[in-house]
């Protein structure tokens, strides 16, 4: 068996970043760009004012002085005329600021009397001018590759005059899951059956990780079933990157996944971790597409997705991998560990004295509840003693 961090160093070193696409920057929220972003244009592109005021020359800004109003400049509309020295154009905020002014006296410091103003408060030196390309130049890298567009980035973006970026292509993961027992939700059970309902979270997740995931459906246990979702995931009509079967990894006599997956024309990368809960977990390539294989129990699907799935999805899309792992301070106890690696489903929260994190009180494999308050996991060791309160342990944090 493979320990945990051999096991992701597997996955990595097979997972490339797949092709790049340009797309919208409307889209473009969560993708990872490919190449680096360029402003098209300087923002702002002008000298433009500050505040509404009137633009004057700064060696006119003298309190009680009498500035005779040549004309209006507003935004999108900017006046053809210079103030010379006595004189003043009535300017709005965002508005293009004449050359010869240099400074803007804001309007609360003015009174107006018709086309006069005069100047009522110290003006202490030439303020509320904002200089082109004070946010960005035409040129300046706006974002570089391998950074995660957020919809800020949208209005960034726009502002640069920029309507489409290059981006790593979308990973397309294709899940299924595989049992006799299993039946979709709003199913009237039987007695040994039970939901199928492993599928929600780990598709789920992989959107959330990068991916445009999809759930074929239950694979009944037969060989012959199962091979049947192997080729539809790799179908034009599917084209998966990545195909994730739930279940039927283990030595079971109805365990059949593993031997479809060769029939299929798979090749087994390893099998099997040394890790708690998750130990059947499977990965192999299936043609050009990566089968990573959950077991069926639902933490261990949901703590195997997290610990390689999200990883693979992630350096397919181009993002740089981020194992997530923090040390925190431990609230409450754990017994000493044994010859796996282990992980605690467990949450972190912030008190008055720092962060901490407390292990959930039920770790059974089985259960999925614990995943409601969990927010973390902590990662114990091989043969790791026992801990108490105060003790520092590293903490793989959670989507």
């Amino acid at each position: 068996m493979l320990s945990v961090n051999e096991a992701l160093k597997e996955i990595l070193d097979h997972a490339k970043p797949l092709g790049e696409e340009t797309i919208s920057i409307e889209d473009i929220a969560g993708r990872c760009l490919a190449k680096p972003v360029t402003a098209n244009i300087t923002q702002p592109a002008f000298r433009a004012s500050a505040m509404d005021g009137y633009a004057v020359r700064f060696d006119d800004a003298k309190i009680n002085a009498k500035l005779s109003v040549i004309g209006e400049s507003t935004a999108g509309t900017p006046s053809n005329l210079e103030p010379k020295s006595g004189e003043a154009v009535r300017i709005f905020t965002g508005a293009v600021v004449p050359e010869a002014a240099d400074h803007v006296v804001i309007q609360e410091d003015v009174s107006r009397d018709g086309d006069e103003i005069v100047i009522s408060a110290e003006q202490t030196a030439p303020r509320h001018i904002r200089n082109a390309g004070i946010d960005f130049n035409a040129g300046d890298v706006l974002a570089s590759a391998g950074d995660i567009c957020s919809p800020l980035h949208i209005s960034i973006f726009a502002a640069a005059n920029i309507t489409q970026v290059v981006v790593h292509r979308r990973c397309k993961t294709a899940v299924f899951s595989n049992g006799n027992e299993l039946r979709k939700p709003g199913s009237v059970l039987e007695l040994g059956e039970i939901i199928d309902s492993n599928h929600y979270a780990v598709t789920g997740l992989s959107r959330q990780w990068g991916a445009d995931a999809q759930n074929l459906g239950r694979a009944g246990d037969s060989q012959k079933e199962v091979l049947e979702f192997f080729e539809r995931a790799r179908s034009k009509e599917v084209d998966a990157d990545v195909i994730v079967p739930i279940g039927g990894a283990s030595v079971g006599d109805y365990d059949f996944v593993v031997d479809a997956f060769k029939d299929a024309g798979g090749e087994i990368i390893f099998q099997k971790i040394a890790m708690k809960p998750g130990k059947p977990t499977w990965f192999g390539r299936l043609g050009d597409a990566f089968v990573l294989g959950l077991p069926g129990n639902p933490a261990s699907a949901i703590v195997a997705a997290s610990l390689f799935l999200q990883p693979l999805t992630r350096a397919l899309v181009g993002e740089a991998p981020d194992s997530g792992e923090r040390d925190v301070v431990l609230s409450g106890s754990v017994d000493a560990n044994g010859p796996r690696e282990a992980f605690l489903r467990a949450r972190i929260t912030t008190h008055a004295t720092g962060v901490v994190v407390t292990p959930v009180s039920n770790q059974d494999s089985s259960l999925l509840t614990p995943f409601t308050s969990a927010n973390a996991l902590i990662r114990r060791k091989p043969h790791d003693s026992a801990r108490s309160s105060g003790d520092i342990v590293p903490v793989i944090i959670l989507s």
